[in-house]
This record gives structure tokens, sequence and C-alpha cells, in this order.
């Protein structure tokens, strides 16, 4: 972990007087209708709301994990990542959605997040590496956690852009033949840089909402079927949670 103290830096995150304590282990949502629906989710099982900024946060009932979200972009993504780690996360699991650039990607599709590949602005204030990886522990528990939900998934390389509306025909298939990249975000590698830097664990389970490896762009993002494998997707992973305190 990093010497943080030594860093000049003007402002560091910080735990409010009055603000409690995280559970160690959490998802983060950081797409709007998944964030608002597993956080009504908590609540309905007992689960208590907390202050994070303009997005939500809510802890489990048993107080085993939380559910934090929306974050859409790296930089509202790091900056509720790192509230979320000076409040004692130290195990971050995010849920989200990628385009796919290869042909064995599909709308529907779960994918293991590996190696990631900067294209965000907010991942060099924090290192100059440019493939950060995410932990491998953690990636193998959230694998397992899906087999045994009854969901397959793949494994791919994630590169993150802040500009979604500038991806050119050209750029994505370079992307995909030459940097062997399966999918894009616009979180992942930065968040992906921020957990190495904090020194925490850090994996990601991203569901496909687009195929961008056709002729044409293929959305599928807004269909029924879609929505409805979204939220079958982050209930599984809310039930499998509590396990993650048994495996460590």
């Amino acid at each position: 972990m990093n010497d943080h103290k030594s860093d000049d830096v003007l402002m560091c995150p910080q735990r409010g007087r009055k603000e409690k304590e995280l559970p160690a282990a959490g998802l983060f949502f950081v797409n709007p209708t998944e964030a608002s629906h597993a956080v009504s989710k908590m609540v309905a099982e007992g689960g208590k709301k907390r202050f994070l900024f303009n997005s939500g946060l809510c802890v489990a009932a048993d107080q085993t994990f939380f559910v934090a979200g929306p974050a859409v972009g790296a930089p509202m993504a790091v900056l509720c990542m790192e509230k979320l780690i000076v409040l004692g996360a130290r195990r971050l699991i995010l849920v989200g959605w990628c385009g796919a650039l290869q042909q064995t990607l599909g709308v529907g599709d779960l994918l293991l997040a590996g190696q990631a590949l900067c294209g965000e602005g907010t991942s060099r204030y924090y290192s100059s590496e440019q493939g950060p990886k995410p932990s491998a522990g953690l990636t193998a528990w959230l694998g397992e956690a899906l087999i045994l939900s009854g969901l397959s998934w793949q494994r791919g390389r994630v590169w993150s852009t802040d500009a979604p509306y500038r991806e050119s025909r050209q750029l994505l298939a370079s992307l995909g033949r030459e940097q062997d990249i399966a999918a894009i975000d616009m979180e992942y590698s930065a968040l992906c840089t921020v957990a190495l830097f904090r020194g925490i664990e850090f994996a990601a389970c991203l569901l496909v909402s687009d195929e961008l490896w056709q002729k044409e762009w293929q959305a599928g993002f807004s269909t029924p079927a879609f929505r409805q494998r979204s939220q079958d997707v982050s209930g599984l992973l809310m039930a499998a949670m509590p396990s993650m305190l048994l495996s460590k």
C-alpha cells in the first residue's frame, strides 16, 4: 500500500465524526436503475440507509455487507469509492454494464473483468500503470459465487473511456484486435487503479448491454429481457454476499 502521508495533496478522503464504519464487503452499482433497485431491496429486508454524496448507500440488517451507487463515469465512481474505503470498505465488487467488442459476447452475457486498459482521465492521477488488474482472490470468489447461483460467465480485458460518444469503429476494432479487449465501460479501469493504490480487494461483474463488434451498433439495455436479467443478476449477487465472510 502506498504511503499516503507523504503525498502532497490538498484534500484527502475523511470519515466524518458522526459517520459509522461500514462492513468490509460491498457491492457497488454504477447504473442508476440497478443501484436504486438494490438499495430498495435491502431497505425492504431491514437494511439501513446512509449518506453517500448524491449517490445511495445502504447497510444490510445483519451488518454483513453494504450496497452503494449509482456513480456513472470514472470521476464520480472514484469519488464514491474513496469515501467507501475511508468508511471501512476493504472488499468491493463493481456491478455494471459493458459494451462487447468480441463476437463471443452477446447482450445479457456476464463478463468477469480481467486486466484493465486505462482510457479515462482519472487513473493517471493515482498511477502511471496503464494495465491495472483486479484482485485474483476476490475475482475467484465472484466466479464461484456466480456458478453456484447458476450463472455462466466469461473472462476478458476491459477498456474504460470518458467519452462514449467518441468511439469510432476503427478505434473499437483496434482495441479488440490488437489489445485483446473484450469489452468497454466508463468506470472499471479507474476503480481498479484506485483499489490498488489504496490497498483494497476489487473485482467486477459486468453485464453486456450492447454489442459493438457488429457492423451496426446493437443496443440491448432498454429491452424488458435485459432489464429483468440485470435485476436477477443483482439479486443473486446480493444473496451471495454473506457467504464471502465464510471464505475469509
